[in-house]
C-alpha cells in the first residue's frame, strides 16, 4: 500500500514540475490537463483511484479559472419591482444536494461515482425547513423587501452554500409562481488536534437530519492522567416559521468544571421584525486562580485556585414600532424600538472575603429598560473576506438609551447608557462608527464609568494590475473610570476582544487603545487549480489608568495569513495563517504561533437592538 501512495505522490510532483514549466498563456489549460493525467493515472490502479476520489472532483465539472477578472462590481440584489403588488400563486421549493449541481444552472448534475455516493449519504434540506424561513406566503401579493429579506435570511443559514428566489410569471398576468433553489452545504464537518499532552475531536453536524439544526460535540482526552471532558451544544435556529432558537448547551472540562444550560430566544432577525423576546437559564462551576498575598523566593506572587459556582437567569421582551407608513424602502426599515430585560446572578460557591475583600462576586439583580430608533438594511458585497461569495454587509443607524437599577451587595444603582451607532458606503469606502458611554449614579456621583469609541472601515475594491485588494482599518478606545478596587473590574489585551492570540494574565488597566489594520488581497489566476488571498493582520494596543491614558509599553501583533480555495477539490477552501509577538508579558519575547487568528476576526456592526445590556467593558 506505501508502494502505491509513494506511486501516486511521485506522478503527482512529476505533473506538476512539468505544468509549471509552462507559460502564462498555457497555464490555465495544462493546469487542467494535470488534473485530467492526474485522473487518468489513478484510474490504474483501485486504492489510486479510491484516493483520488476523496481529494479532487471531476475535471470535467469544473470550470478552467479565467486568469484575469477586470472591474468586478459588487453583486446587485435581485431586483422583484417588475412583479410588485402580484399575486403569490404557488411557491415551489428545490433542494439540491451539495455535490454537482448549481442554483443557476438546472442542467448541471453529478457525474462522478464518488459525488453520488457523497449525495447519497447526505441527508437534503427538507423543503418545509426552507418554507419556514421565509417572509412570504402564498395568496400574498409580492413584496421586493420581503423577498429579499428571505433570500439573505435563507443564505445566512449555514447548511446553506447558495440560494436563488425568483418570481415566475404564469398565465395569469396578475400572479406568479415563485421558484427556490437551495444548494446545501455539506454539513458534517469533523475536526481535531492532537499534542504531546491531550487529544482534541470536534464532531459538528450543522443540518441535522435535514432539519437545519445544529449538533455540536467535543471530546478530549489529557494523557498525564487519562482525564476525559466532553461539551454538547444542540441548536434549533428556527421553530415553525416563527425564528424562535432554542440551544441546548452542556459542557464537562478536565478540571471538573462544568456548564449546563438552555436559552429560547427570538431576536430582530430582520428590520420586518415586530416582536423579540427571550428567556435564558445556566448553571456553572469553575476554578479561578488568586494571589495569596505571599511570595515565592524569587519574589513571585503565589497563587491558589478557588471555587465558583453560580446561576444566572435571564428574561428580556422587546417590540418594534413601525415610524413611518409609507411603502418607501428607507422608511420601512427604520423602527422605533422598546425592549426590557430582568437578569439574576446568584452565587452558590465563591471566594472567601481573605481573596475578594470588596464583595465583588455576589449575588446580582439588574432591571433595563431601552429605548431607541434603528434603520438597518443590507448591501451585497463580493470580494470581502472571502473569495467571491455573496456577503451581507449591514448598513443604517442606531439611536438608542438604555436605563435601569442595578441591586447588589444592599445597594441600589441607577443605571444610564447611550448609544450612537452609523454606517454607509460612501466614496471613499464603507465607514462604520459606534460611540457609547454608560455609568451607574450612587446617589450625585458616577460609578463605574464607561465611555467607548469604535471605528470600522474598509475600503471599495482596489484594482493593482490583475490583484485586487481590500484594506480595513478599526481603531478602538475605551475609557473607564471610578472602577472598582480588583482586578476583576479592570481591562486587558488577552481574550476575543484584545489583541488575537494575546494571552497575558500580567497586564490590567482602567483604559484601553486598540489599532487594527487589515489588508486582504486576492491574487489573479491560479496555481494549479488553486487560488490564493493573501492577507496582512496587525495590531496594537496600549493600557491606561485613571492618572496616565497609556502608561504601558505598546504591544503588538504582526499576522500573515492566506485564504486557499480549489474548484478541484471537495472542500474547497480553508485557512492558514502564522502571528508573530514580540513580547507577551509573563509568556517570553518573540513568540510565533500558528492559526490563531482568521481574516474574518475583524467583524462588522450589525445595527440592531436586542436584549438590552450596559455599555461592555471588556
Amino acid at each position: 500500500m506505501l508502494q502505491k501512495i509513494a506511486a501516486f505522490l511521485v506522478v503527482f510532483l512529476v505533473l506538476a514540475s512539468h505544468g509549471y514549466a509552462q507559460d502564462n498563456k498555457t497555464k490555465a489549460d495544462s493546469t487542467k490537463a494535470i488534473y485530467q493525467d492526474i485522473e487518468k493515472f489513478s484510474k490504474k490502479k483501485k486504492f489510486t483511484s479510491f484516493i483520488h476520489r476523496l481529494i479532487f472532483r471531476p475535471t470535467r465539472s469544473v470550470t478552467t479559472p479565467k486568469k484575469e477578472i477586470k472591474n468586478v462590481p459588487p453583486p446587485k440584489a435581485a431586483s422583484y419591482l417588475p412583479f410588485e403588488g402580484k399575486v403569490i400563486r404557488n411557491i415551489k421549493i428545490e433542494t439540491l444536494d451539495p455535490f454537482g449541481y448549481s442554483v443557476t444552472n438546472e442542467s448541471e448534475a453529478p457525474r462522478k461515482w464518488i459525488e453520488r455516493f457523497g449525495n447519497r449519504i447526505h441527508i437534503r434540506t427538507k423543503n418545509w425547513t426552507v418554507r419556514n424561513l421565509l417572509l412570504f406566503k402564498p395568496n400574498e401579493t409580492v413584496d421586493s423587501l420581503k423577498m429579499r429579506e428571505s433570500e439573505r435570511l435563507i443564505r445566512r443559514q449555514r447548511y446553506v452554500r447558495s440560494v436563488v428566489v425568483k418570481p415566475v410569471p404564469t398565465t395569469s398576468p396578475d400572479s406568479v409562481d415563485v421558484v427556490i433553489r437551495v444548494l446545501d452545504s455539506w454539513s458534517f464537518v469533523p475536526t481535531g488536534a492532537i499534542s504531546s499532552s491531550q487529544s482534541n475531536l470536534e464532531l459538528t453536524e450543522r443540518n441535522f437530519l435535514g432539519l437545519g439544526h445544529e449538533f455540536e460535540n467535543n471530546f478530549k482526552q489529557r494523557f498525564s492522567d487519562n482525564k476525559s471532558a466532553y461539551s454538547a451544544k444542540y441548536t434549533i435556529p428556527n421553530i415553525r416559521n416563527t425564528y424562535i432558537n432554542t440551544t441546548l448547551r452542556y459542557e464537562y472540562g478536565l478540571e471538573d468544571d462544568y456548564i449546563k444550560g438552555f436559552a429560547v430566544e427570538r431576536g430582530f432577525f430582520s428590520p420586518l421584525t415586530r416582536w423579540a423576546g427571550g428567556y435564558g437559564f445556566e448553571q456553572n462551576f469553575h476554578k479561578e486562580e488568586f494571589k495569596d498575598g505571599t511570595f515565592d523566593d524569587e519574589g513571585n506572587p503565589n497563587t491558589v485556585f478557588q471555587n465558583f459556582k453560580a446561576e444566572g437567569q435571564n428574561i428580556w421582551a422587546g417590540h418594534a414600532f413601525r415610524i413611518f407608513k409609507d411603502r418607501s424602502e428607507d422608511n420601512r426599515v427604520t423602527n422605533l424600538v422598546t425592549t426590557a430585560r430582568y437578569y439574576n446572578l446568584k452565587f452558590i460557591e465563591k471566594p472567601g472575603i481573605q481573596y475578594d475583600s470588596i464583595n465583588f462576586f455576589s449575588n446580582t439583580q439588574l432591571y433595563l429598560a431601552s429605548i431607541g430608533i434603528t434603520t438597518r438594511s443590507f448591501v451585497q458585497e463580493r470580494f470581502l473576506f472571502n473569495y467571491g461569495i455573496i456577503e451581507d454587509v449591514p448598513v443604517g443607524r442606531v439611536y438608542s438609551i438604555t436605563t435601569g437599577i442595578h441591586h447588589k451587595n444592599q445597594l441600589k444603582r441607577l443605571y444610564l447608557g447611550g448609544r450612537l451607532s452609523s454606517g454607509d458606503y460612501y466614496n471613499f469606502g464603507f465607514l462604520g462608527t459606534t460611540v457609547e458611554w454608560g455609568a451607574y449614579f450612587n446617589g450625585a456621583s458616577t460609578e463605574q464609568t464607561v465611555f467607548r469609541f469604535e471605528l470600522n472601515y474598509f475600503t471599495k475594491l482596489i484594482e493593482l494590475g490583475s490583484w485586487k485588494f481590500r484594506q480595513f482599518i478599526k481603531p478602538e478606545l475605551i475609557i473607564g473610570s471610578h472602577r472598582l478596587p480588583t482586578e476583576r473590574d479592570l481591562l486587558t489585551l488577552s481574550g476575543t476582544n484584545g489583541i488575537q492570540g494575546f494571552d497575558s494574565v500580567d497586564l490590567y488597566g482602567s483604559r484601553r487603545w486598540q489599532f487594527t489594520v487589515q489588508t486582504q488581497s486576492y491574487m489573479p489566476g491560479s496555481w494549479y487549480g488553486f487560488r490564493f488571498s493573501p492577507f496582512a493582520n496587525f495590531s496594537f494596543g496600549m493600557l491606561g489608568d485613571e492618572n496616565h491614558l497609556f502608561s504601558t509599553r505598546l504591544y503588538s501583533k504582526f499576522g500573515l495569513g492566506v485564504l486557499i480555495s480549489n474548484d478541484y477539490l471537495v472542500f474547497n477552501s480553508f485557512q492558514l495563517s502564522f502571528a508573530f509577538y514580540p513580547t507577551i508579558p509573563g509568556n517570553g519575547d518573540n513568540i510565533f504561533k500558528t492559526n490563531s487568528f482568521k481574516n474574518t476576526d475583524f467583524g462588522l456592526q450589525n445595527f440592531q437592538m436586542g436584549n438590552p445590556t450596559v455599555v461592555p467593558y471588556q
